[in-house]
């Protein structure tokens, strides 16, 4: 039987409409769209780069729940309202993933709080014993 399980955040959002950070399933590891907001606070800074920073260490948190890193990421999304927004973060998502280099696309989307400049959704896979 393959291992599920769900990893949470504390954000509200997930109790409110009812999903999780993200979802282990086997080897593969599914963390869904994350945002800028520091959850222990549910505040979000005005500046895009401050928010992918946030999105970043989200998604690390939930990702070393899960068991892995960033260096286990084979796909990830990016979703944001200004495409203008993308380029200043470049560095940090650089950081994040220039040693990895995972399968990326970058779509342009309204996001459902209109302070959220950016939302990273994604996949690992966890090394096996």
């Amino acid at each position: 039987m393959t291992e599920r399980r769900s990893i949470l955040s504390g954000s509200t959002f997930e109790e409110r409409i009812g999903y999780a950070r993200a979802v282990v399933d086997g080897d593969w590891v599914h963390v869904s769209g994350t945002t800028g907001f520091d959850y222990a606070t549910m505040t979000i800074s005005d500046d895009v780069v401050e928010q992918a920073e946030q999105c970043l260490r989200n998604i690390e948190a939930a990702l070393a729940e899960a068991e892995c890193a960033f260096a286990d990421v084979v796909r990830v999304r990016y979703l944001l309202p200004d495409r203008a927004d993308f380029e200043p973060c470049w560095p940090v998502l650089r950081r994040a993933f220039g040693q990895v280099r995972p399968a990326a696309t970058m779509l342009m989307c309204g996001l459902s709080d209109p302070r959220m400049r950016i939302e990273i959704e994604v996949y690992a896979r966890r090394a096996t014993a």
